[in-house]
């Protein structure tokens, strides 16, 4: 039986380069997408490759449909299908709602909807009978934290269109899920903010930590495997109990 094959878009760096590695530990043939950072991505592609999986970087802005239509392509020729995506690239900035700058929501809203609804339909589309597809969201949509408002705006709507895509794919055997995440010690997370506030929030869950990439890819190689077929149409906090 042919090795099962994964798109993971913003593959190259932080949560997404640990759903990288894990999926390529998982036995997947692995596509890493990235926007700008093609040496991250080569990186990442030479780690999968050294498990023992094939492995390719492919390059594109998630938002725009006919780069998308191109990677979609690109893997399918390389590898013959597609069977897991896992939407991993977002762009979180932080400020009062009252203040904030509707440049960067719009350059926010293009990447977390827009990026997510161009990936989720070509993933519709495309993935095999039986694959999955994992989006994702986060843990601040439900903890309602200051400065938060516009990227948990973004993510509530990531959350919606999972959610009803799963019930629009009936009799596909398609899983449709996401994974949100609470605080994670990744670049995203960290940049912008003091010691302190690093620690305050480390301390904010029962498990007294911030997670660990790893922590994530966890719990997407759960919901791209077999064990997870009955789980459809689900949001999964993986936050350590915070909120």
């Amino acid at each position: 039986m042919s090795a099962r094959v994964a798109i993971v878009t913003g593959g190259s760096g932080g949560i997404g380069r640990a759903v990288v590695d894990r999926l390529a530990a998982d036995g997947f043939n692995v596509a890493v997408h990235y926007s700008g950072n093609r040496a991250r991505a080569a990186e990442a592609v030479d780690a999968a490759v050294e498990r023992g999986v094939q492995a390719v970087a492919v390059g594109g802005d998630v938002a725009d449909e006919e780069a998308m239509g191109g990677l979609f392509d690109e893997v399918e020729s390389t590898f013959g299908g597609v069977d897991v995506v896992v939407n991993t690239a977002g762009v979180m900035v932080l400020d009062p709602i009252e203040h904030f700058d509707l440049a960067a929501l719009d350059r926010m809203h293009r990447v977390n909807i827009r990026g997510t609804f161009v990936v989720s339909q070509l993933a519709a589309r495309r993935l095999r009978e039986g694959g999955a597809l994992v989006n994702f969201s986060t843990s601040v949509t439900r903890l309602q934290m200051p400065t938060y408002g516009p990227y948990v705006a973004s993510k509530a709507a990531v959350e919606g269109l999972t959610l009803i895509l799963a019930r629009e794919l009936r009799g596909r055997g398609i899983t449709v899920n996401a994974v949100a995440p609470g605080p994670t010690a990744t670049p995203l997370f960290l940049d912008g903010k003091s010691d302190e506030e690093v620690e305050r929030l480390s301390k904010a869950a029962p498990l007294e930590r911030l997670g660990r990439p790893e922590d994530v890819a966890d719990v997407v190689s759960f919901l791209a495997g077999p064990s997870a077929r009955w789980v459809n149409g689900q949001v999964l906090f993986a936050n350590g109990g915070i909120g």
